[in-house]
């Protein structure tokens, strides 16, 4: 869809600005973060002011995992480059249309090298709620990524962001809006952190029953490769990625940065593949490549989920995957032995590359930890399978709710449909 459906037609009193002026408007600007001259990596601190850097840029939130810190001193220093609530923040380079709206939570961090922010000013002209919604509409982010310079790395400055076509409905309208696609994001956010809560605690279960209970001295020393199969995922060529088909690849951009599953990482393929590379869901793969400096993914694992679009998942090259031989071992607790610091700590010695990372072969196979009596496992196993059966539902819900919001951004953005309609319906 090309921005030009969100410009025509709109209803009256509704405005086609661009996102600069309507930045200008509030006495607002569109700035870049401090260039690496004025922050080095030598100043970054264990305590100290949050540096959002594009890594920490999630779907319309700042995702603080990992985050950079800076000394208050460098803050006062770089002032100008603080953010505040409702500023909205950008990565100058890569995934260039992903944006974060800055909450109270994060008011005071600092707008940190390679990003770019965007503030509105005064509230009186742009509601930011609005407009971290519109930014978000599939039209707006392809827009922006066709006008990003460069091929193989995009990049976005703040001529390009400043030209962005921009829809200013009423302020009324604006809150109306922000307030209805909220309550989704809203519900989302909560299973979001509904699930990190019950996912840790399973983490904390196995960690507790099976590497700092006293028992675990006297259980045998075994392989990873005793109780479980490692199989490659398929080598594919760029032709056989399409735009639509029933099956995907699990990929590298299926992996969150420090573990775990995204659905939208995934990418439509039609060529060959062995019946021994194709997922089902709560399999479990582990990261053998990695694009990123601070070796965020390479070894990490992620559990497969149901992808109701793609139906038939395989696994790429970039991936294996890693399956229980037999009973009581299961997925749910091959998870938990991939999951600790221990196994991430050993991967990490079995990784070569500079700017690409690779994972040896040997990482998985040869991998030793205490392998508990066969009754623990399975007690384990049958604990906490309802929790992530109770994770995987959540997720199912969240993509609904998703794809409701995402149904609704363009038809609320051009006046198609109205908040009152919406509202009588939910």
């Amino acid at each position: 869809m090309a921005i030009e459906s969100l410009l025509g037609n709109l209803p009256l009193k509704w405005e086609t600005i661009t996102l600069g002026d309507a930045c200008q408007r509030g006495g607002g600007f569109i700035q870049t973060g401090p260039f690496g001259s004025q922050l080095h990596a030598s100043d970054y601190v264990e305590v100290g002011i949050p540096s959002i850097m594009p890594k920490n840029i999630g779907d319309n939130r700042v995702v603080p995992d990992g985050i950079a810190r800076i000394t208050e001193k460098d803050a006062k220093r770089l002032e100008r480059y603080l953010v505040r609530s409702g500023d909205i923040v950008y990565s100058r380079r890569g995934d260039v249309e992903r944006r974060a709206l800055i909450t109270e939570q994060e008011d005071g961090w600092l707008c940190g090298t390679g990003c770019l922010r965007v503030r509105f000013g005064s509230f009186d002209y742009v509601d930011p709620l609005y407009a971290s919604y519109y930014l978000g509409d599939l039209a707006v982010r392809e827009w922006i990524v066709r006008h990003a310079i460069g091929a193989t790395m995009p990049n976005l400055n703040t001529s390009i962001l400043s030209a962005l076509p921009f829809v200013l409905p009423p302020l009324p309208e604006q809150r109306a809006i922000a307030r209805i696609l909220g309550a989704l994001d809203d519900k989302i956010e909560l299973n979001r952190r509904m699930n990190a809560t019950i996912e840790s605690m399973a983490r904390v279960v196995f960690r507790q029953w099976f590497v700092e209970n006293e028992e675990v001295k006297e259980w045998k020393v075994g392989l990873l490769s005793d109780i479980a199969y490692i199989v490659k995922g398929v080598s594919y060529r760029s032709i056989d990625l399409v735009e639509e088909s029933d099956t995907a690849l699990v990929t590298l951009k299926s992996m969150e940065r420090g573990g775990g599953y995204r659905e939208d990482g995934l990418k439509p393929y039609e060529g060959e593949y062995k019946s021994g590379q194709k997922l089902s869901p709560g399999e479990v793969v582990i990261a053998h490549t990695d694009l990123t400096q601070a070796a965020d993914v390479i070894g990490r694992a992620a559990r497969i989920e149901t992808s109701e679009k793609h139906p038939n998942l395989v696994a790429s090259l970039d991936m294996a995957i890693v399956r229980p031989k037999e009973k009581p071992y299961t997925n749910e607790y091959i998870f938990g032995v991939l999951s600790q610091v221990e196994f991430s700590d050993h991967a990490y010695g079995y990784t070569n590359g500079t700017t690409v990372l690779h994972l040896s072969s040997k990482a998985l196979q040869e991998y030793q930890f205490r392998i508990p009596p066969k009754n623990k496992v399975k007690e384990f196993s049958d604990l906490v399978l309802p929790i992530f059966l109770k994770i995987d539902n959540n997720k199912k819900e969240s993509r609904t709710l998703g794809s409701l919001r995402d149904s609704l951004l363009p038809k609320l953005m051009r006046g198609e449909v109205r908040v009152k309609d919406v509202e009588e319906k939910l």
